[in-house]
């Protein structure tokens, strides 16, 4: 045995044709080396598992299975090799102790076994000859054992390929396998959510985001101390130091988060940054091992089995790369799967938290985003990142091989290498300042949630154009900056794609140059070419990684978290202090001293803008503290001005979060007059609420925020108005069975504000404001006796209030059982049908025996349901897709596009073919021939390829297609559309998708035709070298197609279910911005950071395996790659005395860069694939129902049209719905020139349809309307709307400028809009703003009251003066004197319009010419006021009621 050991032996193993190792190697090394690997990292294994555990795993069959196999190997072995009795015994406790960890599958086992089995390759080799060899050996018994612990072994390592039962940790070394049926699974049958994984404990958002604050917490403190060790040495700096510090520590907040997410997911991305360094320390063997295949190849006598030796060590260390590329590759996207995470979770949490200024300077648009887009950018960072300092590395790496095979030539390398660094830093320099594509792109998205918000007043005053011309604006100035970056970026392409050449040219140049005696053979030009060829990698990497980084600080900047913005959680109730809604602005509230006692009633009054919100505000934190201070005792419950309303049930809106206690729940539903609205809603409190409440009224809407608040049985409440949007008698009902002395919340402190004076008699505590201060404050007894300028206002304007109170209480309470809330009942039959329409089944609310009896046996659930979420197609993309994106960008584009890729490619083909034919040409006397001219030639060749910019502009041009038509089928739908599809399902086309076609599809497309080109040319190299290759190239070009189909399936639907798991997040992110107050007020910021980790985690779910396919499909593919090279490695051994050096170092070498080839082949097709979807996505609005056209060609109006305002019903009727009930039935009216005409009636009686016929926001189903004799059917409908002018009851305003909001189109002058302001009581107010006309409107002109709100909806008015102006309700928000202007206002402006006028407060139309009473869509009764009265019929018990007669 020694003597087989002596080193002499070893020329057994090289120095012979017949190689062998020897036995004592292959009896100790080969036996103890998976031992010992074994033993070595056992301890280390067993500390992770310690760490790790997910869970008990019971035990299964496979479990037994290996627990057997191994006790099997051990007793064919023990007896001839006894020390693995003990490897034995530790490999049976690493199993079961994974199984005790809950660890499905073992990476650290099946390294072991795969070594084991290679280990044992050697000795089977030698058996298998011995058993050939000799009839009967003498060793037959240690034979069979040795075949029998093989076979063991090989069963072993199969049994390891496998995972254990279902748990939640899923490792990389599983998920391919795991994957692998996924696939089969998508390619059978679409997949859906149910199909997919569940998302690993590490991968929540709860464990993600609970780490991740927690290291914030840690950051922000030492970033405290270290601001209080400066603020301590104070005295001994200057303020300029101070103010220098203090800047110095804004800006790195931003760099803050980078920081956090560091620490927090620093460990696991080290694990894939060592697989990186290993898969580099493979990359460089390559060439090395190619250096000694072409040596072999041209020295004739050396034995083939070298030559074989080279070819498989090349397949093992091209394969060992990918798998150890791609398990950094799964590192990395993981980790920016969590950032993800972690990032929209801390969006999510500052949005609940953030202060009301950083909220009007944030809105929703751009916190979407900064979700959307911004997240993408952090991700690409984080896989990018490591390029920054590796990259280096791998340049020196290769120049100093350079260096080894050209000497000082290799320098002329290194200077080309350091012309180009600058040139991409530049480009990056410049391309991060572009990201001003990103200002414009939060623009866009800001502007086009806000006309999401707003599109039925869009609509209403036909301004679609002018908001379609903002938006397209926006998109202009973004797709100008995305032009700009995108030819920098082809700029930067082409620097890379022509690197390889100019760095080949330079040293290859100075080579032969310098020195005659130089001579380029093959070994030196392919083994540099293939260095030069790993080259580009990081040289292409470094500028994308230098401008990935740079975007992500930018990225993190934006996000601003840093802890002086967030508000405080905690409530409180001001006393004596000053408040401003800003740190730095001017006050809002002024020397305020409220103390409320426990139990009181506090009434708070004032003229519009006096600061009765602000007031509320305040106490609930909203404002900022100036000075004073501020104390709350007991919770608290809020019901805002403008009610919030989320997409939920009924009953979930009014609990909130509670447990439903039925009999107190029904107490609030009878107290707060509901009980009626379930009996006619489909489902009962089950029936969904739309977005924002848009299928319910005003005061449904303000009803139910209200439930919501008194079904909180909170110990404080604040009540922001809310009896203004509901009728007089509804609102009294209220105020006594809930606010007043009597109701349920008598022993509660209420705070409320009000514009009802009659409801102040009975308010323990009044607070009049004015001007941002406490005027006046008592009893309303107290203040009549001080005869100041509230008893002055009570005595003008709270007489009928009084008459009210004193004479019909009791009548008021009969009343009662009569009581129809003011949910709009059209509305409710249109929603109602539209869901019943859906399911093929038609219901009448006036005849219950038309009734189709499925519908009675429909699920409540399913009954309410009214928005329809988001679905995923199914299958492959369709192929009229790419038609049309192709079709959007041209075919006089597409064509030289590529035919300039083709010509490119073959200049490449041209040049690599010339330098092997020098690399052949004969070596006379030590010297090449001509060599300048041969260089002359390459350099020509070289010179003819380039990259071109034209793919990056037709991207564009179909991108700016795209979104014109994605943005005109939006602004052309009708009504029903807006209120049935989530405006989370819009933003997330607008953003994410549009987003993807910008950049994703042109870069997808670009990256793929360029390397399916070179593949071309690969393949033709190598069947040019050894034609014999197609027999190989063939099955795998159907194998990769094969595997392509199967993957491409899987992908799309993956990214489908993903971008439909995307859109939930986006509405429910701006539910929260818009409604983030209330839940503040109610403490539910718990309940919403789980709602929305829940959806972010969903999907999670199918990102996760998305990418995890990418990966599946990249490893399979390229190991066909890897079978490439192995075959034309192969081929040159066996033909090496036909072939010469220089075509197997030509084929070999492209040939190694396949895997690479294909990688980026995967990735962009997958790219292209999946974002392709986005297309089909956009395009998908297209087929939707839309509203008539807005203009009709050759139907011209006359310039003043209608020039009298006369209006007439001819047999009008209108259903919401086909097969529904007439909401409007047989209507003929005919509506004289200025007359003034008010509607009345119940809830559902059809006053609302009429506006929405005139408008026709619904078209008529029967019968026509007349303007001035002109059918409004037959014109188009922005000829009609913008002719003629309503004011609704919901005042929206959008951000921009106050002249903006009044007339967008600029078509009047600067005094026509001042003379709309003084008629509107609005131009003191707007003259006090320092910037007058150009005011900055926040978004939903949040920075101004709800009253002067409506005021402006009065000015826009008055600024059309149109001859027909339409109220709805449009002065609930204002106080009586307000009202008592605007009216006066109305009479005198609009003498000489037509005015039809919806009312509530029937005060405000008893001097019209005629009132219209409706009742079940028909006119019951029209008449003058007087004239009704004297009747006694409907109009005259509903004055009653109010107190008017």
């Amino acid at each position: 045995e020694l003597l087989l050991c002596h080193p002499s032996n070893w020329n057994l193993t090289w120095f012979t044709p017949n190689p062998d190792l020897t036995e004592c190697f292959q009896h100790t090394v080969l036996v103890w080396f998976p031992c010992f690997y074994l033993w070595l990292c056992a301890p280390f294994y067993f500390l992770y598992l310690g760490f790790h555990d997910y869970g008990r795993i019971s035990v299964s069959s496979l479990c037994v299975t290996k627990t057997v196999s191994q006790r099997s190997d051990h007793e064919e072995t023990s007896s001839t090799l006894p020390q693995n009795t003990p490897t034995t015994v530790l490999t049976v406790c690493v199993i079961h102790l994974e199984r005790m960890k809950g660890c499905r599958s073992s990476l650290f086992l099946f390294v072991f076994w795969t070594l084991a089995v290679v280990c044992s390759l050697v000795p089977l080799r030698a058996n298998i000859q011995a058993v050939v060899g000799e009839s009967c050996s003498r060793d037959s018994v240690r034979s069979a054992a040795f075949f029998t612990c093989f076979s063991l072994q090989l069963a072993q390592l199969i049994l390891s390929c496998f995972a254990d039962q279902r748990s939640d940790d899923l490792k990389w070394s599983c998920c391919v396998f795991m994957l692998s049926r996924l696939v089969v699974k998508g390619y059978r049958s679409p997949l859906k959510a149910e199909d997919l994984w569940s998302l690993r404990k590490e991968d929540t958002s709860e464990k993600i985001i609970g780490d991740l604050e927690r290291e914030w917490t840690t950051q922000c403190a030492k970033l405290q101390e270290r601001g209080d060790s400066v603020t301590a040495l104070g005295c001994r700096i200057t303020e300029q130091t101070q103010l220098l510090h203090k800047l110095r520590q804004e800006q790195s907040s931003g760099f803050l988060l980078l920081r956090t997410l560091a620490k927090t997911f620093g460990p696991f991305f080290l694990t894939g940054t060592l697989c990186l360094i290993i898969h580099d320390a493979f990359m460089f063997s390559i060439p090395q091992v190619l250096s000694l295949l072409l040596s072999f190849v041209g020295d004739k006598d050396v034995p083939l089995w070298k030559g074989y030796l080279f070819a498989f060590t090349m397949f093992l260390l091209s394969c060992l790369q990918s798998l150890f590329n791609h398990q950094y590759m799964y590192s990395c996207f993981t980790v920016g799967m969590r950032v993800k995470t972690a990032v929209m979770g801390l969006v999510y949490r500052k949005a609940l938290v953030i202060s009301s200024a950083a909220r009007r300077t944030c809105t929703v648009g751009e916190i979407v985003n900064l979700v959307s887009a911004d997240t993408q950018k952090l991700m690409d960072f984080v896989v990018y990142f490591n390029a920054v300092w590796l990259a280096p590395i791998e340049i020196g790496l290769c120049l100093f091989f350079l260096w080894q095979r050209l000497g000082p030539s290799a320098l002329a390398g290194i200077t080309t290498v350091i012309l180009i660094f600058p040139l991409n830093g530049l480009i990056a320099k410049m391309r991060s300042k572009l990201q001003v594509q990103m200002k414009y792109m939060d623009g866009r998205i800001k502007l086009m949630t806000e006309i999401l918000s707003g599109i039925k007043i869009l609509k209403f005053y036909a301004w679609e154009k002018a908001f379609e011309e903002r938006v397209l604006g926006y998109r202009e100035k973004e797709l100008k900056a995305l032009k700009k970056s995108q030819i920098l970026y082809s700029i930067s392409i082409a620097s890379f794609n022509s690197s390889t050449f100019l760095i080949a040219f330079a040293m290859f140049g100075v080579y032969v140059l310098i020195d005659e005696k130089n001579v380029l053979d093959a070994q030196k030009v392919f083994v540099s070419m293939a260095l030069i060829n790993i080259l580009k990698t990081p040289l292409s990497q470094l500028p994308f990684a230098m401008s990935t980084t740079m975007q992500a600080s930018l990225t993190a900047l934006r996000s601003e978290f840093r802890s002086s913005d967030f508000s405080r959680i905690h409530l409180r109730s001001a006393v004596d202090g000053t408040f401003s809604w800003s740190r730095d602005g001017p006050p809002c509230l002024r020397r305020i001293s409220v103390k409320v006692p426990r139990g009181c009633l506090v009434a708070v009054v004032g003229h519009v803008g006096s600061g009765k919100s602000s007031l509320l505000s305040a106490m609930l934190g909203e404002t900022e503290k100036k000075s004073g201070n501020v104390t709350v005792k007991g919770s608290v419950a809020y019901v805002p001005q403008q009610a919030w309303i989320q997409n939920a049930t009924l009953r979930e809106n009014i609990v909130f979060g509670q447990e439903k206690k039925e009999s107190w729940y029904q107490t609030v539903l009878e107290a707060c007059a509901l009980v009626r609205d379930l009996n006619i809603l489909p489902a009962r409190d089950a029936t969904e609420i739309g977005e924002k409440g848009l299928n319910l009224s005003g005061g449904q809407k303000q009803r139910v925020s209200l439930a919501r608040a008194v079904y909180r049985n909170a110990d404080i409440y604040l009540l922001d108005d809310p009896l203004s949007a509901v009728d007089a008698q509804v609102g009294q009902h209220i105020f006594d069975r809930v606010i007043g002395p009597k109701g349920i919340l008598k022993n509660k402190t209420r705070v409320l504000v009000t514009h009802g004076l009659n409801f102040l008699p009975q308010a323990d505590l009044i607070l009049v404001m004015g001007d941002g201060e406490i005027t006046e404050t008592g009893s309303y007894i107290e203040l009549l006796n001080r005869r100041n300028a509230f008893a002055d206002f009570v005595q003008t304007f709270a007489g009928n209030e009084r008459k009210e109170i004193s004479t019909n209480k009791g009548k008021l309470r009969m009343s009662h059982k009569f009581i129809i809330t003011s949910l709009y009942f059209p509305l409710l039959v249109y929603f109602t049908g539209m869901m019943l329409v859906n399911l093929k089944c038609f219901i009448s609310f006036q005849a219950p025996g038309n009734q189709c009896l499925d519908s009675q046996e429909q699920d409540q659930e399913e009954l309410g349901k009214l928005t329809e979420a988001d679905k995923a197609h199914t299958g492959r993309v369709r192929n009229t897709m790419y038609v049309e994106y192709f079709r959007t960008i041209g075919l006089a584009l597409i064509v030289p596009i590529v035919f300039l890729y083709a010509f490119q490619q073959a200049a490449s083909l041209g040049y690599n073919y010339w330098l092997r034919l020098w690399a052949d040409d004969p070596v006379i006397n030590g010297t090449q021939a001509d060599a300048d001219v041969k260089l002359a030639v390459f350099g020509a060749l070289g010179i003819a390829q380039g990259q071109y910019l034209a793919i990056s502009l037709g991207g564009i041009i179909a991108s700016r297609h795209l979104h014109m038509d994605l943005l005109s089928n939006v602004l052309h739908s009708p009504m029903a559309f807006f209120e049935s599809t989530p405006s989370g399902n819009l933003l997330n086309r607008f953003s994410k998708e549009v987003d993807a076609i910008d950049c994703m599809i042109p870069d997808g497309f670009k990256m793929m035709l360029g390397y399916v080109f070179k593949l071309m040319e690969v393949c033709i190299i190598v069947l040019i070298a050894t034609p014999f290759a197609g027999l190989v190239i063939l099955p795998l070009t159907l194998f990769y197609v094969f595997i392509q189909s199967f993957y491409v399936a899987t992908s799309c639907q993956l990214r489908r279910l993903e971008s439909v798991s995307r859109s939930p997040i986006y509405t429910h992110f701006n539910e929260t911005v818009q409604g983030a107050s209330v839940i503040r007020a109610f403490g539910e910021q718990p309940r919403f950071i789980l709602q929305a980790n829940g959806r972010v985690d969903h999907n999670q779910t199918s990102y996760f395996p998305r990418f995890v396919a990418t990966r599946w499909l990249a490893v399979n593919l390229e190991f066909l790659g890897n079978l490439l090279v192995l075959a034309a490695a192969i081929l040159s051994v066996t033909g090496k005395d036909t072939l010469s050096p220089g075509i197997v170092g030509l084929a070999v070498s492209h040939s190694l860069q396949v895997t690479g080839i294909l990688s980026w082949i995967v990735r962009a097709w997958t790219d292209v694939e999946n974002n392709i979807v986005s297309v089909e996505r956009v395009k998908e609005y297209a087929e939707t129902p839309k509203e008539a056209p807005w203009t009709i060609e050759n139907r011209s109006l006359p310039s003043a049209w209608p020039q009298t305002g006369s209006i007439e019903f001819q047999q009008y009727g209108l259903q919401y719905r086909r097969g529904l009930d007439w909401a409007l039935k047989e209507i003929t009216l005919n509506v004289q020139e200025r007359e003034k005409v008010g509607i009345v009636g119940r809830t559902g009686a059809g006053k609302s349809s009429l506006a929405l016929g005139i408008f026709r926001i619904l078209e008529a189903a029967k019968g026509e309307i007349y303007i001035d004799g002109v059918n409004i059917a037959q014109i188009g409908l922005q000829d009609l709307r913008s002719r003629i002018t309503i004011i609704p009851q919901d005042p929206i305003l959008f951000s921009g400028s106050l002249r903006m909001n009044l007339d967008p189109f600029d078509g009047y002058s600067d005094e026509d809009v001042w003379r709309a302001l003084e008629l509107a009581h609005l131009k003191n107010f707007v003259s006090g703003l320092p910037d007058k006309l150009n005011h900055e409107c926040s978004e939903g002109g949040e920075n101004l009251s709800l009253g002067q709100r409506q005021l402006v909806c009065l000015a826009r008015a008055l600024l059309r003066k149109t001859k027909i102006l339409v109220l709805d309700e449009a002065t609930a928000a204002v106080d009586l004197e307000t009202d008592n202007l605007i009216q006066s206002t109305i009479r005198t402006q609009f003498e000489d319009c037509t005015v039809l006028t919806i009312a509530h407060r029937l005060n405000t139309i008893m001097d019209y010419t005629r009132v219209i009473v409706m009742d079940n869509g028909y006119i019951t009764e029209m008449d003058s006021p007087t004239n009704l009265i004297a009747q006694r019929g409907q109009f005259y018990c509903m004055c009653r009621e109010a107190g008017l007669a």
